[in-house]
Parts: C-alpha cells; structure tokens; sequence
C-alpha cells in the first residue's frame, strides 16, 4: 500500500467511526479529491461532513477550530502547507490558545494536514518545509507523516492529545510503499519512534541519525552508500511526533555520534531544538557536537537540477556522517 493510500484509508475509518468528524479544505470533493487524491472518495460517502471551502486558508483554519472548539473532531486540508502562513494566527492566536485560556482545560480535536517539502518541482512558493515556525507554541502539538508509521495510529494519537495538531505531509511520500527499506535494513517501531537497523544480530551503529519521514529515504540511501563504500553503519530514527518531542525515548537508541536531518533552511529549527534537548543528556558521552543538516539558505527552484542544489540529498547526508565521525 502507497502512503497516501494509508492516509485515505486513515481519514475513511476517522469519518466512519466518529460521527462528530468533519473534513474541510479546498478542492477536496469529488471528483477531485484533494490535490493530491489524499481526501478520494470522501464526499461521495460521507456528504454534508466533507466541506469544500472557498480560497481562504484563514477562514477554514478558523471553520476547524470552531468545530472543534464546540465538540466536533475536525480534519483541516492545506491544500500545499506553504499556504499554512496565512492561517497562522487561527493557530497562534485562536485555536492553541483555546485548549487552556478559559480557566480550565478545553479539548480540542483539531488537525490540521499540510503537504510540505521539494522534490516535486513546484517552485518556491509550493515547496516548503515551514516545520520550525510552529516549534514551541503552547497548545499545539506537531506530527510528520512517514512510511513507517500507520495513518490511522498516528491519526488516533493527534486526536486523543486534545489540542489542535499541525500535520506535515512530505509530498514525495505520497507515492512510496509503507514500510519498505532495502533488504540490508529492518524496521521495528518503539512506541512512537521508527528505527531503522543494518539487518543481522549485535548491529552496533557508528552513527545515528535522527529524522522525520519526508527524509527517511534520503537518509536511507546515504545509510546504504556508506555502509557498502565505507563499512560505516548508521542507524535511523523515524519520531512520529515532532513537538513536543519525546527525547528520553530516543535516549536508548543512541550512540556517540548524532546527526540530525532535516530539509528546512538553518536556523531556529527542529533539529536545533532535538539537539539542545539531547546535548543536555548525553554530553558526556558524546564525541562531539549533534551535527545538524539542512537545506541551503535559498529559494527552492522549479528546475530539478536546481532544486537537487539546494535540497537535502542523500550526498550531504553521507558527507555530514563522514564528517561527524570524523570529529
């Protein structure tokens, strides 16, 4: 099954099972079904919970939270999460606040989903990865999509944390198979966590690399090219939840040398956030610094051999882990 077939599957049985549950965004009816075909078949199914809104990313981020702030579940579509900017202070200032700024604590059952990320061509303006304008805002939690992690579960856990959630859905995982890795490697899941091992008993990594779903592959193919050029062997980590993120539960996972990956530009990131958290707890054991990956500080062009310039690719990760074990 494709990711984004999970994903359908996951918004179908959330419609399905909660009679409360909304779904909202533009151009998501059929026969359209969303940009990306994420949201197929759910109007036909469930008419009058699947809303198809004006060109307004501010008005049905609003529409959401309003549902949920009165009792319902509601699934906010950005059609491309560049656009989540101009929802921003639904989010800041309206739906995060409202869990906790009337006395007592109101859940709301609130996500809102945002295809993100480059690889696709689609220019400077739809290529994105905005992830580390939300870190740290009260009463919103953040996710990632990955291939390794069911929709549905990961859907389930947004939900049952009772505050608005802010889902990043790398588009070049659309089209990948769940759960699929190179024969070398094998995937285990530890609670919220995916970690990704060279196959085989007493694989001790040299490396281990943290990063979100939309660059598991990447950081795959790098695992894989330094392993067979270099003997190098690395591990992968794969968090569901971005923030608050749960660094004790990586604790076990890791060794004396860390990376980081992610495609957003420098500075005031997620990574340097994952890096502060750890550097706190394993510095004494640590050989060096948590070494941080991103992409370069640029406008993400439409030409594909432009846009493979400026984006994380598997060659910087291979040159970072090379570099880190380096010291």
């Amino acid at each position: 099954m494709r990711v984004a077939e999970n994903l359908n599957a996951a918004l179908h049985g959330l419609l399905d099972d909660d009679p409360t549950a909304y779904m909202i965004g533009e151009d998501i009816l059929d026969p359209y079904g969303g940009a990306f075909k994420v949201t197929k078949g759910l109007s036909t199914r469930f008419p009058g919970r699947v809303i198809g809104t004006p060109i307004s990313e501010g008005a049905l981020t609003g529409v959401a939270a309003g549902l949920a702030l009165t009792g319902n579940t509601a699934v906010a579509e950005i059609m491309f999460g560049d656009f989540v900017a101009l929802a921003f202070d639904q989010l800041c200032n309206f739906a995060s606040k409202s869990v906790s700024m009337y006395g007592r604590r109101l859940p709301l059952r609130m996500v809102v989903r945002c295809p993100t990320g480059g690889g696709r061509g689609y220019g400077p303006t739809h290529s994105q990865s905005l992830q580390k304008h939300f870190v740290g805002m009260p009463g919103l939690s953040l996710y990632e999509m990955s291939p390794f992690h069911d929709n549905r579960a990961v859907l389930g856990a947004m939900l049952e944390r009772g505050e608005p959630c802010v889902f990043f859905e790398d588009k070049v995982l659309y089209t990948r198979q769940m759960d699929q890795v190179d024969p070398l490697f094998t995937v285990r899941r530890a609670g919220d966590l995916a970690v990704v091992d060279l196959r085989g008993p007493d694989a001790r990594p040299d490396c281990v690399i943290i990063a979100p779903g939309g660059m598991a592959h990447r950081a795959l193919a790098a695992m894989r090219s330094l392993l067979v050029e270099q003997e190098i062997s690395c591990r992968l980590l794969v968090p569901s939840r971005l923030y608050p993120l749960d660094a004790d539960a990586l604790l076990p996972f890791l060794g004396e040398v860390v990376l980081v990956a992610e495609e957003s530009t420098a500075g005031g990131t997620w990574g340097s956030e994952v890096a502060h958290l750890l550097h706190a707890r394993l510095w004494g054991r640590l050989r060096g610094p948590v070494r941080l990956v991103h992409s370069r500080a640029s406008v993400i062009p439409t030409a594909a051999h432009l846009e493979n310039e400026v984006l994380v690719g598997e060659s910087t990760i291979h040159h970072a882990v090379r570099e880190a074990l380096r010291g």
